[in-house]
């Protein structure tokens, strides 16, 4: 490995806390002179524990190392589980960097949306199910294999009234879209992605502007489709266009809906299951790529019969 002593500090962080984040996680003891690295543990640890040392120095040689970039990096491996997962990772690839999944669930997910017209991506907050749909999506439009991003969701009042806020209805929801702007400033650049909008490339609206329209070489994204109706689920369906994908996002556990209305999204489900052409990726509490401790507390919640989104 090169001698950086920038880069040896970025690795190994504020007195060591990178290693001993990873000796935690990994169960494996990890000492180091200067740039020597000395690694025991379980003999089915050393491999992926040594390769892992590996991305990382190189990885603290771009930027500073953050403890958060350590924890993606032991998620990814699958050691924040019981044992450790081997699968595919899958790359989306956009312009100003590589989307890396992070576990099987997030690969199987992004290789059904690059296969399929149609995929239902559903399960608890933090599982980037809506942020790998929205990667898939600018990296389409980079590809030149569709002409613009559609970004939708219900304008449904969870908690919150509608009412009150300032602005017309589309100016009502943005604040309820911040995580899909969030998602293209971090995948395209802020000023790239304002002068989509403005020339309609990218289109961000709720739902109910979806009525009447037909949607050509789109990359179209309904985000928390749990409070879609039946009727608007089946109305959002039938609006693409030639060349087009859809990606439906949702958590069922967490609708806003009036308890008497059923869930275009579950609705869906059960009506689509047996059609081949649609992908589904289910996401559990174990699939939330946050910090650690954001895993249990949703775990903990749902113990409880209270899912959180």
């Amino acid at each position: 490995m090169p001698e950086s002593n920038e880069q040896l500090q970025s690795f190994c962080g504020w007195h060591n806390q990178h290693i001993s984040q990873m000796e935690l996680k990994l169960g494996v003891e990890i000492n180091h002179l200067g740039f020597q690295f000395r690694v025991t543990g379980q003999s089915d640890r050393l491999v992926k524990t040594e390769q892992m040392i590996r991305d990382l120095y190189r990885e603290a040689g771009q930027k500073t190392l953050l403890p958060a970039d350590v924890h993606m990096a032991l998620q990814s491996q699958g050691f924040d589980q019981a044992r450790p997962v081997d699968y595919q990772q899958a790359i989306v690839k956009v312009r100003r960097k590589p989307i890396k999944t992070r576990n099987p669930n997030q690969s199987n997910y992004v290789t059904l949306v690059q296969e399929k017209d149609v995929n239902f991506g559903i399960g608890p907050a933090g599982t980037g199910k809506t942020y790998l749909a929205v990667a898939c999506a600018v990296a389409a439009l980079e590809a030149e294999q569709v002409r613009r991003i559609v970004l939708t969701r219900p304008a449904v009042e969870a908690g919150e009234k509608l009412g009150f806020l300032p602005g017309d209805l589309s100016q009502k929801v943005d604040p309820y879209l911040r995580p899909l702007y969030d998602a293209l400033f971090e995948m395209m650049g802020f000023e790239t992605v304002e002068r989509l909008i403005e020339k309609n490339v990218i289109e961000i609206a709720p739902l109910a502007f979806m009525r009447g329209r037909t949607l050509n070489e789109a990359f179209i994204i309904l985000d928390e489709a749990q409070n879609t109706t039946v009727e608007q689920m089946k109305m959002f369906l039938t609006r693409m266009g030639f060349g087009s994908k859809s990606v439906i996002t949702g958590d069922i556990t967490q609708c806003d809906l009036p308890k008497h209305q059923k869930s275009g999204l579950r609705d869906a489900i059960e009506v689509l299951a047996e059609v081949d052409e649609v992908g589904f990726t289910f996401f559990q509490s174990q699939d939330v790529v946050r910090h650690s401790l954001v895993q249990r507390i949703v775990q903990a919640y749902e113990s409880q019969g209270r899912p959180i989104n």
